[in-house]
């Protein structure tokens, strides 16, 4: 298997720098200056990385799903069984959903939609969150631990969304932390289970 390239591998080391900077000032605020400050590199050396800070904001939304997938591989890898992954998951989201504050990447984002490439960033993001997400509720529900209503792609697309609403609550102050777990792991639950009648 062939090494990455420096390159590649001073992109993985500067992305986590680099999704922070635009979580917490937006893709507006935020300058290359200050991304470059922040990774204590020159700023030509983030150009070389990328083309412009637009592709370092495409970068960011991909991390959003790429570092919440990874989480969620090596809590379903430590548990060694895929017999109940999707109740572990949400409930390991319950506790942990959005404290990162990388949402934040995503609502900047969608205040960007008119420009075709974020857009399309967030629509490929989006529907890998989906995609994962319907494949745990699909998995599940084959082990008989859950029933059939509703169909498992309106499921999975409503349980993204209560990770948005949670992440509204969460910004807005709207939702306590007490909430936010309960939205997740008892409104999340009803649509893995399918308990809807």
């Amino acid at each position: 298997m062939p090494r990455p390239s420096q390159a590649q591998q001073k992109r993985r080391d500067l992305l986590p720098i680099i999704a922070r900077a635009f979580a917490e000032l937006g893709y507006r605020r935020v300058t290359t200056a200050e991304l470059a400050a922040r990774c204590d590199v020159r700023e030509n050396i983030l150009y070389r990385l990328w083309p412009d800070k637009k592709a370092m904001f495409i970068a960011a939304i991909d991390y959003v799903y790429e570092l919440s997938a990874a989480t969620w591989g090596r809590l379903l890898a430590e548990s060694g069984s895929t017999d109940g992954a999707a109740d572990r998951l949400l409930d390991y989201e319950s506790h942990h959903h959005g404290e990162f504050g990388h949402y934040r990447i995503v609502f900047a984002g969608l205040s960007e939609t008119d420009d075709p490439d974020i857009r399309k960033a967030l629509r490929h993001m989006y529907g890998q969150f989906h995609t994962f997400v319907r494949a745990q509720i699909e998995g599940q529900r084959r082990t008989g631990k859950g029933r059939r209503n509703p169909d498992a792609t309106l499921a999975a697309w409503a349980i993204v969304g209560l990770g948005t609403v949670a992440n509204i609550g969460r910004e807005l102050g709207l939702l306590t932390d007490r909430d936010r777990k309960n939205l997740m792991a008892v409104v999340g639950r009803l649509m893995l289970k399918g308990s809807m009648d």
